[in-house]
């Protein structure tokens, strides 16, 4: 622990920009597949601007609960699937998957077949359900 202390202290310039470069892809990557957004941002576009969501779970999950008039197509198929997405193109689509680990590559495709208005919520339905937000059970 001390090396790397005095490494920090004798090299500031080589470790400031291993932290800016640490950042910047953090960012890069973090935007390919939309702007992440918290429970109440997504309430927001549902209700303001009529946006859809996408929940990219399982199917099993989906049924246990999600968030209302929620489209289900699960992360395996999403690629094969995208077409049924087409006519909402001109409305924001909300990328939903359990915990935010999918929601990213799923909105990059997203993007990649024309979609702009692509955001994903931050934590998945784990933040939905932290949040103590409605959910239909099928």
């Amino acid at each position: 622990m001390e090396q790397i202390i005095e490494f920090i202290g004798n090299h500031p310039i080589l470790v400031g920009a291993l932290v800016a470069l640490v950042c910047a892809l953090l960012f890069v990557e973090m935007r390919k597949g939309g702007q992440t957004v918290g429970s109440q941002e997504v309430t927001q576009l549902i209700n303001q601007k009529k946006a859809i969501v996408l929940d990219v779970r399982e199917k099993a999950d989906f049924n246990k609960g999600h968030i209302v008039d929620a489209i289900s197509m699960p992360y395996g198929k999403v690629a094969e699937r995208i077409g049924e997405l087409k006519k909402h193109q001109d409305k924001p689509v909300i990328v939903v998957d359990a915990m935010g680990q999918h929601s990213g590559t799923v909105g990059k495709q997203l993007k990649d077949a024309g979609f702009e208005q692509v955001v994903r919520l931050k934590g998945g339905m784990g933040t939905w359900t932290t949040d103590s937000l409605p959910l239909v059970k099928n």
